[in-house]
């Protein structure tokens, strides 16, 4: 397999201001555009369950993109860009997405 063709996981992060504008204004409009892009939101949790280090969001969530070109240019796109300023600006106080890749 080559790098081209491994999955790449987004470990996703996030404490939400308010949930539900959060769902509101980000996730309903967001989960469209992943599907667009071939990405699977594999888990997804308000209650994550830490046992090792901190976690100091109210949202945690697992996402499968097809390789790491595909999450790069999602990330990147111009059909994510203001959902991601939304996001990152407004709707959450903190948060981080890494992307690792899969095998």
């Amino acid at each position: 397999m080559t790098d081209a063709t491994k999955p790449v996981y987004g470990l996703v992060q996030l404490n939400m201001k308010n949930p539900q504008e959060f769902m509101e204004r980000y996730a309903q409009h967001v989960f469209p555009i992943l599907d667009a892009w071939g990405v699977e939101m594999i888990a997804g949790s308000t209650t994550p369950a830490t046992k090792e280090g901190s976690f100091s969001g109210n949202w945690a969530a697992v996402l499968r993109f097809p390789s790491m070109e595909v999450a790069e240019a999602w990330y990147y796109s111009a059909d994510y860009e203001p959902f991601k300023n939304l996001r990152i600006n407004e709707l959450t106080d903190s948060g981080s997405l890494v992307f690792v890749e899969g095998r």
